[in-house]
């Protein structure tokens, strides 16, 4: 049987080319908001680092009605860090709009998130956006998009898709470059006439894949996937089926999704995508099913993460001034609850009960975890990223990433430099309107602290994006950070006079009158060695008086790190110390003495 009345589509897109400005445009066209509604611009990006960072982290499901079709959205995220997300809600619709860069083109994350696509069947349509842009190449990107397809060995019929233009922050889309059109019915026409109704056994029995899950302080797990097979309703007794393990349940209540809200309803069927509550036990890729005869869907894969990270209590002089949570126990807890809705991550208790390893797909995937859970009050300590190494037929492989990097034609030297010291091998250089492309194969390894580098050799002009390419054997070692570290050798409170009489020695972390410990590091020193300083000097107050003593001291502005740029900084004998309010780089061992031990031994 087919449900005429209902399509269910993904919106899947390389990182700032468009995706929720188009379903925003797509929910405002299809009246889901009152007249005299104020309306958010990004709505679906309800999550504050989100709105703060203009970056999709969490797919959002949403509906609209055109005519008589009801259209599931769901809007995905574009980082290569979020690809579990992807993975995963592309197992609850039909077909996918491809949105592409009227200028950029296909980008890395356009083929990581089209291969899936293209793997799970599903029909495609491409949106070629921002074509109101002055640098826009539409004739191109529409070539290479094709190009794309076949390289990804598209079927017959997936290579048959619909090319729609469009301006979604205007709310216009058009079947072809010269037609007028004012707003996005061409789009709505073409997912109704493209996008096959879902098809299956309305009277079967029940199957549900649960793909996402979420976590409401007053009704506990909320379970959300499609129905595959037969109907659902609330209050029905159900099968859990998780690999070999039957659990038996009870729905508690269904929802559905109407616009951004979920309504409740008695009951859903085939093809619909729905939240039900009461089944404390699920988890992603479980099957819900019916008690007589319950049978299981195909789990759902994911990728494996590349990058690992240790998450220790704090242990610094300033430990539990600012934190409300800072206990192993409050730490281990938030971790494993977030292990069970992230699935692309890996939670693992080690030897020492204070510290936990926990592994994602980058560092901005766990980066986004850390500032996540400082917000929420905890204190933690985390050590710097490692990359995770695999066995392949007896060797030492590790993962590879493959990075694409825009930048103008003056800095592509210094951008090769960079990189030749990290090992990465050039595959592809293209120009684009004045930019260079330069597409590389480089160790994920090679990647940590290459960011801020990148920024400083291109002024700031240059754009990077990587995604994972696969396991290679072990390239060889790569030269880690060549500045040593300004360490405090005193607990205080900086002073402008002690900060003036050690800043000729490198650049300066910290500014006048903040506190310090012993261990802590306070800058970048010049040269390659970690230097003690003291920041917390004072100025001796004496009768003698000389001509320029008593001048106004001139500090240079200090580098104030960002959590990224603080876990990309430090080495492997540091740590990044995280509280609500702060950001601290220190050293493993606070004590100098014992530093210096430690150094001695390895040296020996």
């Amino acid at each position: 049987m087919e449900r005429t009345d209902l399509r269910n589509i993904a919106i899947i897109a390389h990182v700032d080319h468009g995706k929720t400005t188009l379903v925003d445009a797509m929910l405002k066209q299809s009246n889901v908001f009152r007249a005299n509604e104020h309306v958010a611009e990004r709505v679906m990006d309800s999550n504050d680092l989100e709105r703060e960072r203009g970056i999709t982290i969490l797919s959002k499901n949403t509906a609209v009605m055109y005519k008589e079709t009801k259209i599931n959205i769901v809007d995905t995220p574009g980082h290569a860090d979020f690809g579990g997300e992807v993975e995963r809600v592309l197992n609850m619709v039909d077909g996918v709009l491809l949105l592409v860069d009227a200028f950029e083109g296909p980008m890395p994350q356009t083929k990581y998130v089209l291969r899936k696509a293209l793997e799970q069947k599903l029909k495609p349509i491409v949106v070629i956006n921002k074509i109101d842009r002055p640098d826009q190449r539409v004739e191109d990107v529409v070539d290479e998009v094709l190009e794309l397809f076949i390289e990804l060995e598209a079927n017959d019929e997936q290579l048959d898709f619909p090319v729609v233009y469009a301006t979604a922050r205007e709310g216009i889309a058009k079947m072809a470059m010269d037609d007028a059109s004012d707003n996005l019915q061409p789009l709505f026409e073409c997912i109704e006439k493209t996008i096959p109704a879902p098809r299956g056994d309305i009277d079967g029995l029940l199957q549900v894949m649960i793909t996402t899950l979420d976590y409401d302080d007053y009704v506990g797990r909320i379970a959300i996937g499609r129905v595959v097979r037969g109907r659902v309703a609330s209050g029905q007794n159900v099968v859990i089926l998780n690999g070999e393990t039957e659990t038996k349940a009870k729905i508690g209540k269904v929802y559905i999704y109407e616009g951004l809200k979920r309504t409740e309803v008695k009951a859903a069927a085939l093809g619909d995508i729905i939240a039900m509550i009461g089944l404390e036990s699920v988890n992603i890729g479980d099957t819900v099913a019916d008690t007589e005869n319950p049978e299981a869907l195909p789990t759902i894969r994911i990728d494996e993460p590349t990058l690992a990270m240790t998450f220790a209590v704090n242990t610094s002089p300033f430990a539990g001034r600012e934190g409300q949570f800072v206990t192993s126990r409050h730490i281990r807890d938030r971790l494993f609850r977030e292990a069970e809705t992230n699935v692309s991550l890996r939670v693992t208790e080690t030897e020492n009960a204070d510290s936990f390893e926990v592994a994602g797909r980058g560092e901005l995937h766990l980066s986004i975890l850390i500032e996540t859970m400082r917000r929420e009050g905890y204190e933690l300590q985390i050590g710097k990223p490692q990359v995770i190494y695999k066995q392949i037929n007896g060797k030492r492989c590790e993962p590879m990433e493959f990075l694409t990097i825009d930048v103008p034609q003056e800095f592509m030297g210094a951008v090769m430099e960079s990189l030749g010291t990290r090992r990465a091998d050039l595959v592809n250089m293209i120009e684009l309107a004045g930019y260079l492309r330069m597409e590389f194969i480089v160790p994920a390894r090679g990647l940590i602290g290459f960011r801020s580098e990148f920024l400083t050799n291109t002024k700031g002009n240059g754009i990077m994006h990587h995604i994972f390419h696969g396991y290679v054997p072990y390239k060889g070692d790569i030269p880690g950070r060549t500045r040593g570290a300004l360490v405090a050798f005193e607990d205080g409170e900086t002073t402008g006079y002690g900060i003036n009489s050690i800043q000729d020695r490198g650049i300066m972390f910290v500014v006048p009158g903040q506190a310090v410990y012993q261990g802590m590091i306070v800058g970048e020193n010049a040269r390659e060695m970690d230097m003690d300083v003291n920041p917390c000097k004072k100025k001796h107050v004496t009768n003698m008086r000389a001509s320029g003593t008593d001048d106004a001291v001139r500090l240079t502005p200090p580098r104030i790190l960002s959590l990224e740029q603080a876990l990309e900084y430090i080495n492997d004998d540091e740590a990044v110390e995280v509280t609500p309010q702060s950001i601290r780089l220190r050293k493993a061992t606070l004590d100098r003495h014992l530093r210096g031990r430690e150094r001695k031994k390895e040296s020996q």
